[in-house]
């Protein structure tokens, strides 16, 4: 396929929808829980019988307003929600329940940051709705199965304008929301089990051209990578088009992530096609200015503001704050660690080295981690007071502790017999030791050999089984060669 990309300008804008962690759907009690045996998290208003009505999960308009404060929306004051009339042979209602055309959460943006450098990439809105049931083509022969267990879950759907320009900014931009959405406990971002899922509409044009081209959506993308290899094959698929003269159809498609390839399912429709229209069984609800003082109370320091904070005030390199930051987790630990102790570089330096090690090794989050944020940093103090050397603190001490992490460090470092001697007199004579075995080698280093003082000091360790202080080590090493 020719690279036209010089010419032309790839135009996206994403729809994600997330799912909320409330425990209930989002117009009844039943279950909104991942998995369960088929159509177990049902009941008559689930199933949409004759005489029941919807009843609005307070929760999940919480969680919807927490995510726009997080993106600097506008919050609508006064809401309602609409049927979509459309096709949905795993929807009992026969429609769907949906905020599209008055979304809670209008405006706002994302900030992203690739190899281009940082860009803003604006939303359209956020609203709410339900989803919908799943179709399940494999486990019969000769009929379709459905499990309405995820029928009614609510959903947020978060709405780009079409900022994105590559397959990489869109990379970029889901990781940032996946980032936020679990930042602030609403979703667990998990692509994989299909809590939050991705749409997205492609076109190309000229560049310098004003005029959006023709969009097609790409619908069934379920992981990042995924998203920007759809883009990338479509915006290319899109230009051979133009070039060959042939006419771009609106419709949508999905991704075969085996091949990489995109494929059509249907015509796209336009939006007048589902005929919205107000739900006569559910009332308005109104946002009032204390539910945004106390949503906007709940909401915790973000990646951003937490990066900017540990670059400085702590003064950490803007990589160890990105990395802490990842994770809210991740940051919360580094920040219960900070409250015992003031060497913040050491503390990283722990966490993104041994720990991250030990997380990976055990395939574990840093909740699971059994050490206690106190233990880690008498852990640390332990090497800042040179009472241990960072390779025995993390190789032998470390190991030992997560066994017993109820036990303080000090403890465990004397039962190992792994305290450094700072004793000037003991390490000048293990240092003596050394320098009388090895006269040539002393001769050596005097004639200008500078590099043997690291075989001295792996000697003086060896003999002290790694007792000796390094740097009074170091020190008195420099003057006996010097004398």
């Amino acid at each position: 396929m020719a690279d036209l990309k010089d010419t032309y300008e790839i135009v996206v804008g994403l729809e994600v929808h997330a799912q909320l962690l409330t425990e209930s759907k989002l117009f009844c009690g039943d279950s909104a829980a991942f998995g369960g045996e088929p159509n177990t998290h049902i009941s008559p208003i689930t199933m949409a019988h004759p005489g029941t009505l919807p009843k609005l999960n307070k929760k999940a308009v919480e969680y919807a307003i927490r995510m726009g404060l997080a993106c600097s929306c506008e919050i609508s004051r006064n809401n309602y929600f609409a049927r979509k009339n459309y096709f949905y042979p795993d929807l009992p209602k026969g429609y769907q329940l949906s905020q599209h055309t008055t979304p809670v959460c209008i405006g706002g943006h994302v900030n992203i940051k690739t190899a281009a450098g940082e860009k803003s990439i604006r939303l359209n809105r956020i609203h709410m709705e339900e989803d919908a049931g799943k179709s399940i083509h494999d486990a019969d022969p000769h009929n379709t199965c459905v499990d309405l267990n995820r029928a009614g879950v609510p959903l947020v759907e978060i709405v780009t304008e079409p900022d994105i320009r590559s397959g990489e900014e869109a990379y970029a931009y889901l990781t940032e929301l996946r980032k936020l959405v679990r930042y602030l406990s609403i979703c667990d971002g998990n692509l994989e089990e299909g809590s939050m899922r991705c749409d997205a509409n492609v076109s190309v044009r000229k560049k310098g051209d004003p005029n959006l081209g023709t969009k097609v959506e790409v619908k069934n993308l379920n992981s990042i990578r995924n998203v920007k290899r759809a883009i990338e094959f479509e915006a290319q698929r899109l230009i051979d088009l133009i070039e060959k003269g042939e006419p771009i159809i609106q419709q949508t498609r999905s991704f075969d992530a085996g091949n990489g390839t995109t494929f059509a399912l249907r015509t796209k429709e336009d939006a007048n096609d589902y005929r919205y229209f107000a739900d006569p069984d559910l009332t308005p609800f109104r946002v009032t200015n204390e539910m945004l003082v106390a949503i906007r109370r709940d909401i915790p320091a973000l990646p951003e503001e937490r990066v900017t904070r540990y670059t400085t005030e702590l003064q950490l390199p803007e990589y160890d704050a990105r990395v802490l930051c990842d994770e809210r987790e991740t940051a919360d630990y580094f920040e219960s660690v900070i409250q015992h102790t003031s060497n913040y570089k050491a503390v990283a330096n722990w966490m993104l080295g041994p720990i991250k090690s030990w997380q990976n090794e055990n395939n574990a989050a840093i909740t699971q981690f059994p050490l206690s944020a106190g233990s880690l940093a008498d852990l640390i103090g332990l090497v800042d007071s040179n009472q241990l050397n960072f390779s025995i603190a993390s190789t032998r001490v470390l190991p030992a502790l997560l066994k017993s992490p109820e036990k303080p460090p000090l403890d465990i470092a004397k039962e190992l017999n792994l305290l450094q001697d700072s004793d000037e007199s003991n390490v000048a004579a293990w240092i003596e030791e050394v320098l009388n075995k090895m006269p040539e080698k002393v001769a050596e280093y005097q004639k200008g050999k500078k590099g043997l003082i690291g075989l001295f000091v792996g000697e003086v360790k060896k003999i002290s089984k790694g007792k000796a202080d390094p740097k009074l080590t170091n020190d008195i090493l420099l003057k006996k060669l010097q004398s």
